[in-house]
């Protein structure tokens, strides 16, 4: 049996008839760029989400990118991240001008540890930049007490973790309207996915919301007339228009990755380290990621897997912080050690609400099969 990590033929046969005549639409309307889509879209997104501001981007490194811009992060700054997530994170706080400082990260969540945060705090820290990693909130109630204790901005990085919610201060909220910023990523693969690349942020501040706007129009908010020097990263409107008919499923969508998740850990609780979903949490499940007790054990399922036509990914095989892109800021093997341990353990799933229970049975049947060819 073949199964894929994800499963874009079987999402669009869930849009097809509302998707064909969204496109069509704005082909007959030839409103390509900032058409009405875009506006509605953004619109549409922010009262789901429960902020004041979503303004939309090219992509969701632009996203990253133009938020840590208009926050005023820039030359001298430092911004405190996690090693474990993709260097979109951390390339776009190098390419403002700011230094990257890494945290390692909790055994559990992998999301950024607080504990570890409050360590790498100097006078020069401006930012804290939490990865929802997998769809899992981070510990936003002590990453906010620690920005407020120090002034610092949180911009939470969302990119895996639409829909995903935490509870703060007794209230649930949706991530991405918690710190002074949100980024979201529209990759196609994402749990709400363009056909093609998007990206949108989200704010309460209305500073940065026009920061935000004049920059990703090349810095001008009204015509031919520059403010500042700013990028040209606008959501086309057809994928605005696609990502509208997706959003009204959206969340049954993200149920249904919920319940495909409960269904593989029934089957491999015994087998392996299944998704912690904490308490005060609501997980997204872009990816469901289970971790193996070394890297041996987690190849040779990975191996087994592939050699089974059972598509599974590693995210990520080398954290950041050793990566030859970021030599220059001098860490080395030990530095972070939760991080360097999970980097060794973890293996992603295929994971769409559209799996099927035998394609997970199989999936699962698989895994142990693997391990126990291993043993």
């Amino acid at each position: 049996m073949k199964v894929p990590m994800v499963d874009l033929t079987r999402d669009y046969a869930e849009f097809k008839k509302d998707i064909d005549a969204a496109i069509y639409g704005v082909l007959n309307t030839s409103h390509f760029i900032f058409g009405e889509d875009v506006a509605k879209f953004e619109e549409e997104f922010a009262k789901l989400n429960g902020s004041k501001y979503a303004i939309s981007v090219a992509s969701g490194t632009d996203a990253l990118r133009i938020a840590i811009i208009a926050s005023g992060i820039g030359p001298g700054d430092e911004v405190i991240t996690t090693p474990f997530t993709f260097i979109a994170t951390t390339e776009t706080v190098s390419q403002a001008g700011a230094k990257v400082v890494f945290a390692d990260i909790e055994e559990d969540t992998y999301n950024i540890d607080p504990k570890s945060i409050e360590k790498k705090i100097t006078k020069k820290t401006k930012a804290i930049i939490p990865v929802h990693l997998y769809g899992h909130p981070a510990n936003m109630q002590e990453i906010i007490k620690i920005a407020k204790k120090h002034n610092l901005i949180v911009i939470e990085d969302c990119a895996q973790a639409f829909t995903a919610k935490y509870k703060i201060n007794n209230q649930w909220k949706f991530v991405g309207s918690i710190g002074k910023c949100g980024t979201f990523s529209f990759f196609p693969a994402k749990n709400l996915g363009a056909y093609g690349d998007g990206g949108l942020i989200t704010t309460d501040d209305e500073k940065i919301a026009s920061n935000i706007k004049t920059l990703r129009n090349h810095g001008s908010s009204q015509r031919y007339i520059y403010e500042m020097e700013g990028f040209n990263s606008r959501l086309d409107t057809i994928q605005a228009a696609v990502l509208r008919v997706k959003l009204t499923k959206i969340l049954k969508f993200t149920e249904l990755r919920n319940q495909v998740a409960k269904k593989y850990e029934k089957e491999l609780k015994s087998v392996c380290i299944t998704p912690v979903v904490k308490e005060n949490c609501y997980h997204s499940f872009n990816y469901y990621t289970v971790k193996f007790d070394s890297k041996e054990t987690r190849d040779s399922v990975s191996k087994y897997l592939t050699e089974n036509q059972v598509a599974n990914q590693i995210y990520y095989p080398i954290a950041l912080h050793l990566q030859k892109a970021y030599t220059r800021l001098g860490y080395k093997e030990g530095d972070l050690p939760v991080t360097e341990k999970i980097q060794n353990q973890v293996l992603s799933l295929p994971m769409f609400p559209q799996l099927k229970d035998e394609e997970i049975n199989y999936i699962a049947e698989k895994i142990k099969e693997a391990v126990g060819v291993k043993r």
